[in-house]
C-alpha cells in the first residue's frame, strides 16, 4: 500500500511539473496570439510580402504627400483614410521597433508612424487581410518595413522659390522617388546607364552621397526591374539606380522633404539640368 502512495505522489508530481513547464515556454512565446497582439505588427500577403498591420491584421498605409513626415491626410481626406494610432508597443518580435514612433498633428490626435511616415487605415478594406488601397492616386501605398525607395508628391522648392516638375517657377506638387525614409534621391545629368562618372574621391562622396541599398521592395508604382545596384569602385560602395541612373542624396538637404539639389548648377545653366529629381517618368539614362 504504501508503495502504491509513492507511486502515485511520484505520478502527480511529474504532471504538475509538465504543467510548470508548458506555462512557463507559453509566457515566453515571441508572437503573442489573438487578443494579447498589441501595437503595429507584421503580416505576410501573398501579392505584397511583409506588410504592417494594427494587432487586429487590419492593414496600414503610407501616403507620399507625408514624405516629411508632416500628416497631410486631413477633413474629408480622413474618410477615406482614417489615422492609427497606438500608444502601445509592438509585441510582434520581428519588428524594428527603433522605426517606430509617434507623431502630433496640427489639431492635437496622435498618429503612429513608420521610418517617419504616419500610418492609415482604408476604410475600403471591409476585412482583417485586405490591401484594397494600394496605388489609390498613384500616391497611397500599403505600408511594408522593407521598401528600397519611396515616393513623395511634394513641392520643388530651391533657393525659397517654388518649381513645377518641369521646373518651371511655379506652384505644384511633384511625385519623385526618395529613400526608405523620405529623404530626396537625385540623378546626375553626365552620368551614363549604370555607370557614376561624378564620384571620383570621397570629397566628392561627401558633397552628393551615393545612396546604398541593396534591391529589396519598391512600392507597387514604381517597376522593380527599373531598380539594380552598381558598384562604385572609387569608394568601393555599392549605389542603387532607376532607368541606369545612379542615385545621390544632396549633403544640404537637412531633412527629409528637403529637395534643395535641384539648384545645384552653373550659373548659366538651367535649374534641374544638373541634378534632377528622378520623377516615374523619366528617361532610361544614356548607354556609355
Amino acid at each position: 500500500m504504501l508503495i502504491y502512495l509513492k507511486r502515485n505522489l511520484l505520478a502527480v508530481v511529474c504532471v504538475a511539473m509538465v504543467f510548470v513547464s508548458c506555462k512557463k515556454n507559453n509566457s515566453e512565446d515571441p508572437t503573442p496570439a489573438g487578443n494579447n497582439k498589441k501595437g503595429i505588427q507584421l503580416a505576410t500577403d501573398a501579392k505584397f510580402g511583409s506588410v504592417l498591420t494594427d494587432k487586429d491584421g487590419k492593414t496600414l498605409y503610407f501616403f507620399a504627400n507625408d514624405a516629411a513626415g508632416t500628416p497631410t491626410c486631413t477633413d474629408g481626406c480622413e474618410t477615406a483614410w482614417p489615422l492609427y494610432y497606438s500608444a502601445d508597443a509592438s509585441t510582434d518580435l520581428n519588428l524594428n521597433k527603433a522605426e517606430v514612433g509617434e507623431v502630433t498633428r496640427a489639431d492635437g490626435r496622435k498618429q503612429s508612424t513608420y521610418r517617419g511616415y504616419p500610418l492609415y487605415y482604408y476604410a475600403g478594406d471591409a476585412a482583417k487581410g485586405e490591401i484594397k488601397g494600394d496605388g489609390v492616386g498613384g500616391i497611397w501605398f500599403v505600408a511594408k518595413p522593407d521598401y528600397s525607395l519611396m515616393l513623395a508628391n511634394a513641392q520643388l522648392t530651391g533657393n525659397n522659390i517654388n518649381y513645377t516638375s518641369t521646373y518651371a517657377v511655379g506652384d505644384g506638387k511633384t511625385i519623385y522617388l526618395t529613400d526608405s525614409k523620405g529623404r530626396t534621391l537625385y540623378a546626375f545629368a553626365p552620368d551614363k546607364n549604370g555607370v557614376n562618372t561624378y564620384t571620383k574621391s570621397a570629397t566628392q562622396e561627401g558633397i552628393w552621397p551615393v545612396y546604398e541599398s541593396e534591391v529589396l521592395n519598391v512600392p507597387s508604382a514604381i517597376t522593380k526591374t527599373d531598380v539594380g545596384v552598381i558598384t562604385v569602385a572609387t569608394i568601393s560602395k555599392k549605389q542603387l539606380t532607376y532607368k541606369g541612373w545612379p542615385l545621390y542624396y544632396w549633403i544640404s538637404d537637412v531633412k527629409r522633404g528637403d529637395n534643395n539639389g535641384i539648384t545645384i548648377k552653373p550659373a548659366n545653366a538651367a535649374v534641374g539640368s544638373v541634378w534632377p529629381v528622378l520623377q516615374l517618368n523619366a528617361t532610361v539614362a544614356p548607354a556609355q
